[in-house]
């Protein structure tokens, strides 16, 4: 794909455009099954709050967290920019998710 005009020059706009969908260099890295919880979530449109407010139970009831939410417990701002950017990095595998907005 060739993204120079025929002066040679890539149009300013376009490559503003690229440049904005592209990812973050520095995207969260999050274990697999915080990945596959964020997908289930999103997928029966639950909300960051939700999740926040489960941790947040746990500690009401003096209930030690497991499994995914002690994670989420110790790592809120990981988990947090994996959410609001709907993109991270799975830390198993390295593969780089993006979540899309339904149509």
């Amino acid at each position: 794909m060739n993204h120079a005009t025929k002066s040679g020059w890539v149009d300013y706009s376009e490559m503003m455009s690229r440049y904005d969908a592209a990812l973050p260099d520095d995207l969260p890295v999050i274990p697999k099954a915080v990945s596959e919880y964020i997908k289930n979530l999103w997928k029966y449109h639950r909300d960051l709050v939700d999740v926040f407010g489960l941790v947040r139970d746990l500690g009401i009831t003096r209930t030690e967290p497991n499994g995914v939410l002690l994670w989420v417990a110790h790592n809120t701002d990981a988990f947090a920019r994996a959410w609001v950017l709907d993109a991270w990095c799975v830390e198993e595998t390295g593969e780089i998710v993006k979540l899309e907005a339904e149509k």
